[in-house]
């Protein structure tokens, strides 16, 4: 029986490379995979995922409103698909976690999900909590804060270098962000109380 899988890091994990290596390794077999990414961070219209490590593969992109398990099914219709990658997976809805368990449950696809699990104050995206909920296999890709501590939080920096505590959660500006242990965001972040 195939599994939704979700893994989950800070930024600047490598989930990318990972997931890169892991499409990789069935394409090397002869197998056939379809990779996914958001169209928040698309840098052209055909879509494409990358890595730090400049290993980058095509991908199809995903907004919030995409049916999934009807794209994934007509591709599978078309020619077996084995596996199914999705980058940048706190930007799914939580529809489309359904309908990515969906093809896990009745197409037997294993779906692997990469993604963030917390913004920059601290809150959950409604996609990585829906897979939180759902998956069938949880896995924390680790990185560490600038003190050597695991860092398990997203900061994002303002103009001006400070700590930002409001405004939208989705930014695509992916200079401002900045992983930090729990410690080193509640202080920077100004949630430790004085």
């Amino acid at each position: 029986m195939a599994k939704l899988y979700f893994s989950y890091a800070a930024m600047n994990a490598g989930k990318s490379t990972i997931l890169l290596q892991a499409s990789h390794n069935y394409r090397e077999r002869g197998m056939h995979t379809l990779l996914f990414t958001s169209a928040l961070y698309a840098d052209d219209p055909a879509g494409a995922i990358s890595s730090r490590l400049g290993v980058a593969s095509d991908a199809a992109l995903f907004e919030e409103s995409d049916d999934l398990l009807a794209s994934i099914s007509a591709s599978h219709a078309a020619n077996r698909v084995h596996a199914v990658f999705v980058d940048e997976a706190q930007f799914l809805s939580p529809d489309q976690v359904w309908q990515l368990a969906r093809v896990a449950d009745r197409l037997n696809i294993p779906v692997l999900c990469y993604g963030l699990r917390t913004d920059f104050r601290g809150d959950l995206f409604p996609g990585s909590a829906t897979l939180l909920a759902i998956a069938d296999n949880i896995r924390e890709v680790r990185t560490i804060c600038h003190c050597g501590a695991k860092a398990t939080m997203v900061l994002r920096r303002d103009e001006h270098g400070a700590a930002a505590l409001s405004g939208d959660q989705i930014s695509i500006e992916k200079s401002i962000y900045v992983s930090l242990c729990r410690r080193h965001w509640e202080e920077e972040a100004g949630r430790w109380p004085a």
